[in-house]
């Protein structure tokens, strides 16, 4: 995939300088999991442009902010493995993909909500059981239309904590993206 971006909108940041919401960071994180589960066939995929101009950095004279698509793509380049793992199951709305990391000592779930409902899901391992406590950073927002801005407080960021989870009742909040890392033993 030679270049890969959504292309619309408010031209906020000059020409083609596309304005993105929360929507379209979590468009991005499903665009990741379609790559991620094709990564048999597609060994490249690169996004397009990097600052303002369909950019996931936005820049003012005075100021710099990392926009919703930038968050998202920090997030996974960040957090989430490198070998895919098979996710089965229904899962209505949300977008689901797993990975172990290059050491397959850790295993990354990621889950994208992009509804105003809170989901729960259940996640069972075929092999062993998941540990209680995880890693776990997420992106979220109170509107599918939050966005960031140079020079203002973020409306839509990135945040983590170490998280205790019931594997058959994790709550997945409405419009958001979040990575679970779990050590495996």
């Amino acid at each position: 995939m030679t270049e890969w971006n959504y292309w619309y909108g408010p031209y906020v940041f000059g020409e083609l300088g596309t304005r993105y919401f929360l929507q379209d960071g979590l468009g991005i994180a499903r665009g990741l999991h379609e790559y991620f589960r094709h990564s048999d066939i597609i060994f490249m995929a690169n996004y397009a442009q990097t600052v303002n101009v369909i950019g996931c950095v936005k820049t003012s004279k005075t100021d710099v902010a990392l926009e919703t698509t930038g968050q998202v793509l920090r997030l996974y380049r960040n957090h989430f493995g490198q070998i895919p793992i098979a996710v089965s199951g229904q899962l209505g709305d949300l977008d689901v993909s797993a990975a172990l990391g290059q050491d397959q000592r850790t295993l990354t779930v990621a889950v994208v909500n992009p509804t105003r409902w809170q989901y729960t899901l259940c996640m069972n391992a075929t092999e062993g059981e998941l540990p209680s406590t995880c890693a776990m950073w997420w992106i979220a927002g109170e509107d599918e239309l939050d966005f960031n801005e140079p020079g203002s407080p973020y409306r839509v960021r990135l945040d983590q904590k170490s998280v205790t989870v019931d594997t058959n009742n994790i709550p997945v909040k409405p419009l958001s993206v979040a990575i679970y890392r779990f050590n495996l033993e």
